[in-house]
């Protein structure tokens, strides 16, 4: 049974990968540690990537949220996701943030009637264009809520 109630799914055993980092100081732990003074920040080059690995249950991602570097905007970010740890990825949805500071909610797309539609174990947000010259993306903060599908939380 699945529970109505959105929770974050980057707890509960949830990992991390991202593309590059710029140096150690603005690691990818500092995508998730809730404080508004740290960053991860990408090398330069496109396309650069965030990707979350549920580990051992699937999910049902509901909304994501990104606070950006004005700047350093990922500006269009494809959202893939895996039904299985070696599957191939699938498109989910595309986002395109605003060059800007604040907080920035994206609703994820339902998708009933596909094989996503029994929970996903991975999800990757690719980011194919950046409002900076270089390709860099700097993200202060990252959320993903949605609901535990099977499996372990």
């Amino acid at each position: 049974m699945v529970d109505d109630a959105l929770v974050s799914l980057l707890e509960n055993g949830a990992t991390l990968r991202v593309s590059s980092t710029l140096d150690k100081s603005v690691g990818k732990r500092n995508l998730v540690d809730k404080s508004p003074e740290t960053c991860w920040t990408s090398q330069q080059g496109l396309p650069q990537y965030i990707q979350v690995n549920f580990q051992d249950h699937s999910v049902e991602p509901v909304r994501l949220s990104f606070t950006f570097q004005g700047g350093f905007v990922g500006t269009k970010c494809a959202v893939l996701a895996q039904t299985a740890p070696s599957s191939k990825w699938k498109p989910l949805t595309e986002v395109y943030p605003e060059d800007v500071n604040r907080q920035q909610v994206f609703d994820l797309p339902k998708r009933e009637g596909t094989e996503l539609a029994d929970g996903i174990t991975a999800m990757k947000l690719v980011f194919e264009e950046s409002s900076d010259l270089f390709g860099r993306i700097t993200v202060y903060d990252f959320t993903l809520e949605g609901r535990i599908v099977n499996g372990q939380p």
